[in-house]
Parts: C-alpha cells; sequence; structure tokens
C-alpha cells in the first residue's frame, strides 16, 4: 500500500507519522510510539483534575489552595501597575536578564532576611513561579532512576516534577513535629546498601502542603547533619513560611546550611499567584546552572511581572499586607477546627500554626477517593490523600483547604463532608467495606502519624 493509498484508508484526521520507518501509533494519537520514555511519568493531578466541580458555585470546594486575594488593596495595585507601564512600559515589556531583574533580586534578601537567610542578590535566580525553580532543580540532579527523598505526604506538583525526570521518590516517615530524622536515616542507609543513588531531600518545612505540620526547631538540625554527612542536597521549598498564625518566622534551613541547601521562594502567597514570579537561593556552582537551564527553557522570566513585584514592594506596606492574610487565615483555620470537632469527632487531623492545610484522617476501613464522587454529589470537595504519595497509597486520608471559602462556607462545606462521612459509615458497618472497596488500611496510631508508604 503506498502512502496515498494509506492516508486515503486511515482518514485525514489519524494519519500516521512519515519519519522514516516509525512505527505508527493510535488513531487518537498518531505520535504516541515517539514520545520520549519520560512522558510515562506525566500524569493529571488530582487537584487540577477537580477545578470544574469544584469551581461550581453551589459545590463547597475545600480543595484548591489559592490565595484569598480579595484581601489586597485592589485599587492600590492597579494603581502601581498602571504607573509601571506609564513610565517604564518600554523596559517591562521588553526581554530581561535571565538571571532576573536585579532590583527584584535585592528586594528578595530584604524578604528572606525575615527567616534569617544572609545572601547576596548575585545568589538569586528568578523564576515563573517556585514550580519553575522545583523544576529546573531536578532538572540539573537528576538522571533517571536516582532516588528524591520526600515527606510522606509530599506536595502533589513536586511528585509530578519527579516523575517527569523519571526520579524515584522514596518517602520518609514524618508526624506532627515533621520529618523524622531516625526514619531519614534509615531510609538513606537502606537505599545506599541497595545501590541506589539518593541525590536530593525535598522538604516543605514550614506549614507542609498538604500536612500542614512544620519541622521542629530541634529537628531541622539534625536533618541538615544527615544530609551532610551523606552527601545529599536539601532542596527547602517554603511558600508559606511567612504565614505563621501565633509566632515569628522559623530560621530557614537555608539560613543555617547555606552550602547544602537550595531554598525556594515564592510571592503567590504572599502577594498574587497570577503573576508567577518565584525564586531560587543556590551555592554558587548550582546557581550558574539553575541561570543555563532557565535560559534553556524560557529565554528570561517576565521582566512586566517582576517589575509588577517589584513595584509593589517598593510603594506598599507588604509586611502589613502579610499581617492581614496572616490573620485572615488564621480565623478560617479555627472555622474549619471548630466545624471539625464538632462535626467529625470521628476523624483525626493536624492542627496547623500557619499556611493553608489541614490533613485528615477517615476512620478505620473509609476511602477518601472512593468516597469523593459522593461527596461531589453533596456540593463539598477535597483532595484525596493518594495525590499526595508518590506509589498512590493514602486512601484513608484528605487534605482540606481553608485559605479561599469564608468562614461560614467553611462550616458549611464541613458539615456536608461529615454527612458524607456518616453515609460511607453506615455502609461501612453494613456491608464490610464502605464505597465498595474492602479495607485494608490498619489502625491509626495514637498521635497523629504519616508513615511511608513502604512501611506495613
Amino acid at each position: 500500500m503506498t502512502a496515498r493509498t494509506q492516508d486515503a484508508v486511515l482518514g485525514a484526521g489519524t494519519r500516521s507519522p512519515r519519519v522514516g520507518a516509525a512505527v505508527p501509533g493510535s488513531r487518537l494519537d498518531p505520535w504516541k510510539q515517539s514520545y520520549a520514555a519520560r512522558t510515562a511519568g506525566m500524569t493529571a493531578s488530582e487537584i487540577r483534575a477537580l477545578f470544574a466541580v469544584a469551581s461550581r458555585p453551589e459545590v463547597v470546594s475545600l480543595a484548591g489552595g489559592m490565595p484569598y486575594l480579595s484581601a489586597l488593596p485592589m485599587d492600590a495595585v492597579a494603581s502601581t501597575l498602571a504607573h509601571l507601564v506609564a513610565t517604564r512600559g518600554q523596559q517591562a515589556l521588553q526581554y530581561g536578564s535571565g538571571q532576573g531583574d536585579p532590583a527584584l533580586r535585592e528586594q528578595i534578601l530584604e524578604v528572606m532576611a525575615l527567616e534569617g537567610i544572609s545572601a547576596h542578590p548575585d545568589d538569586v535566580v528568578v523564576t515563573t513561579g517556585s514550580q519553575q525553580a522545583l523544576d529546573l532543580v531536578t532538572r540539573i540532579f537528576i538522571d533517571p532512576g536516582d532516588v528524591v527523598l520526600a515527606e510522606a505526604p509530599s506536595y502533589v506538583g513536586a511528585l509530578g516534577v519527579f516523575a517527569s525526570y523519571q526520579a524515584e521518590v522514596s518517602h520518609v516517615a514524618s508526624d506532627d513535629e515533621g520529618l523524622v530524622p531516625a526514619a531519614l536515616e534509615e531510609r538513606i542507609v537502606a537505599l545506599r546498601q541497595a545501590g541506589k543513588r539518593v541525590k536530593l531531600l525535598y522538604t516543605v518545612p514550614n506549614f507542609h502542603n498538604p500536612a500542614g505540620t512544620t519541622l521542629s526547631q530541634e529537628r531541622r538540625p539534625e536533618v541538615l547533619e544527615i544530609c551532610e554527612r551523606h552527601g545529599i542536597l536539601v532542596l527547602e521549598d517554603n511558600p508559606y513560611g511567612l504565614l505563621g498564625f501565633d509566632r515569628d518566622p522559623y530560621p530557614a534551613m537555608r539560613a543555617t546550611a547555606p552550602d547544602g541547601v537550595v531554598y525556594l521562594g515564592s510571592f503567590s502567597k504572599t502577594f498574587a499567584p497570577g503573576l508567577r514570579v518565584g525564586w531560587a537561593v543556590a551555592p554558587h556552582a548550582v546557581r550558574e546552572k539553575l541561570v543555563l537551564a532557565s535560559e534553556s527553557a524560557i529565554l528570561c522570566p517576565s521582566a512586566l511581572a517582576q517589575m509588577a513585584v517589584s513595584s509593589y514592594l517598593t510603594d506598599s506596606d507588604w509586611q502589613a499586607q502579610i499581617k492581614v492574610y496572616r490573620e485572615l487565615y488564621r480565623e478560617r483555620r479555627d472555622a474549619m477546627l471548630d466545624s471539625l470537632e464538632a462535626q467529625l469527632p470521628e476523624a483525626h487531623w493536624t492542627h496547623p500554626d500557619g499556611g493553608f492545610y489541614v490533613w485528615l484522617t477517615l476512620p478505620e476501613g473509609l476511602d477518601a477517593k472512593a468516597m469523593l464522587p459522593r461527596a461531589v454529589t453533596e456540593r463539598v470537595a477535597y483532595v484525596p490523600g493518594t495525590a499526595f504519595f508518590a506509589d498512590g497509597t493514602g486512601h484513608r486520608h484528605l487534605r482540606l483547604s481553608y485559605c479561599y471559602p469564608e468562614p461560614d462556607r467553611i462550616r458549611e462545606g464541613v458539615r456536608r463532608l461529615a454527612a458524607v462521612v456518616r453515609g460511607e459509615l453506615e455502609l461501612h458497618d453494613t456491608f464490610g467495606s464502605a464505597s465498595g472497596r474492602p479495607s485494608t488500611v490498619s489502625p491509626r496510631p495514637a498521635r497523629v502519624e504519616f508513615p511511608s508508604p513502604e512501611q506495613p
């Protein structure tokens, strides 16, 4: 059959690619056989998949971690942006430096000083959100099969990045005080004995996403010492560090170990996520490679977005605005915890002292992922815990976000969630398993603890 005849048989919409003797794909995707092997690790985020449902006005969304932008003084922000374009528009709309705007890098030092970080502007690489910084660090360190250590549970966006670069994620147990140092040591030793190359420890030490916990001050030097001794770089992801409710920020891990830590920061939670401005602070040699990797990926971050953030930091009382956010999120955290106590005493949950999230453990035998369709039917949304484990475990857990809904909506959302849980418990009592899924989880320990998925 000639190529022309084959096209006629397949139809114009399903023509197979004519690149050498390439094996044709499928009718839905004629390029299927041509993709790089690493695309096999690319999967849809369970959070993104919820957006279409959770954005419906009748649904109380306790799923997404969206900052409450109504708390921003929009008139002042609009005036700042208009003045920027009117007076510096040609610069703001032009190409910029691959490392980022020098003035903004100076201001980032002022922001990080609140967490004890002392650095030079040349140490800072501005990125398109801290998500790009996370991608760049993974890109320059990870070969297929290398191991990244991460808390159990861990940030779903990081797990997606690691999977896309074909890393093996090995979870380390955490509890109310964050990552457990003894478990970290044991995991590193076991992986090394198995011949694995452990490259990075990825951690969200402050107001963890999704667990809501904070790595204690006592454990931080232990974790750093273990990683230094084993030659493992620490990737400190800290978008929530300034959003504590009842205390000053903890010193960053980077503040005490600048040669062993790459620090990731973001303006998404303290200003506006739509501008997509984040940064990385890295040891000198690492920073050079980050700049090269960034230039090859995007050439340069948006000059307009960077100058907008810089103008905001110059013209506004940004620390007062962070205080507004802290008080607002504290009120919403309290609404969620009080409602859980009143409505859902059968469950267990963390008690965050900052950030956006509560991590909830369902009663024995229930499955958060299997329960989600029923919850959406009852007009409440959350993120199942399976999204936050590299191997898809965590069925008994779910993440609740309190940052965006008003307190009354949070209370109503928890009331609806409690009704769903009670319905699932009735099914479990009647048929032996809720949502048609057999119970395979072990009893919950007395304290809030998140064991590694590799543990029984």
